[in-house]
């Protein structure tokens, strides 16, 4: 089974994410973002409450949506512009 190690935001809807299997990506996960659950993490401001949930080891958002680490590890990487949209200092 597959685990997320780490995700930080990286603006827009995109995360960097490191998984338990050695690799990392920085993956745009608006495509995942469909239905009521998670409707509130299109807000750039919530999407960046991202974190790590400590038993499932996937990322969470304090609405309690979540997506699973097989899912974020299919969507094709994306490439990070030096400063993106919505970036925080």
């Amino acid at each position: 089974m597959l685990h997320i190690e780490s995700a930080d935001w990286r603006g827009g809807h995109r995360l960097e994410l490191s998984f338990d299997n050695g690799e990392s990506k920085t993956v745009d996960v608006f495509p995942l973002l469909d239905g009521p659950i998670f409707q509130p993490l299109h807000d750039i401001d919530h999407f960046a409450q991202v974190s790590i949930d400590p038993i499932a080891r996937t990322v969470v958002w304090p609405n309690g949506a979540d997506l699973a680490p097989e899912a974020l590890y299919a969507l094709s990487p994306v490439a990070i512009a030096e400063r993106p949209e919505g970036l925080r200092k």
